[in-house]
């Protein structure tokens, strides 16, 4: 068995700068620490870093994802710094303004979810969801399977 002792996501960056820049001026993140090629941020004790690469995401698919407590402010001052929200309209994702409403979650995360996703300046899918409904403990899962309403979504 292996012991996992910290998960971290990771975003690729064709432009460094330009990726530092976006993460400042429109999430108003900092990296706390970086190293040649990388760039490491802390968000509410969530790690991801964005990294130079040669490559890219295609960005047909989430790569990072947050909760906020009001996706409606969230999403009004995204827009007001530039970004544009995702639209979906076919299959089960239908978004209302850059919105989906989401019937069901994880038992530890409530009942649904509101969410929306948008793009950084290097084309990586980034989704943002609100929390619908009060989590559920699982019987066995223990009392440190339900965490703070601020971490990641997903």
């Amino acid at each position: 068995m292996i012991h996992i002792q910290h998960c971290a996501a990771r975003l690729p960056a064709q432009d460094l700068e330009s990726a530092r820049a976006w993460y400042a001026d429109t999430l108003g993140l900092t990296p706390v620490e970086e190293r040649p090629g990388g760039l490491r941020y802390l968000a509410n004790g969530i790690e991801f870093v964005v990294y130079q690469s040669a490559g890219k995401s295609d960005g047909s698919f989430t790569q990072f994802a947050f909760t906020v407590a009001d996706i409606e402010e969230a999403a009004t001052t995204l827009r007001a710094r530039g970004v544009k929200l995702e639209e979906y309209d076919t299959g089960p994702l239908v978004t209302r303004n850059g919105i989906a409403e989401i019937e069901g979650n994880y038992p530890s995360k409530g009942r649904g979810e509101r969410a929306c996703w948008f793009r950084d300046s290097e084309g990586n899918l980034i989704g943002m969801g609100e929390i619908v409904g009060s989590p559920q403990v699982s019987p066995r899962a223990g009392p440190h399977s339900v965490p703070p309403r601020s971490t990641g979504r997903r």
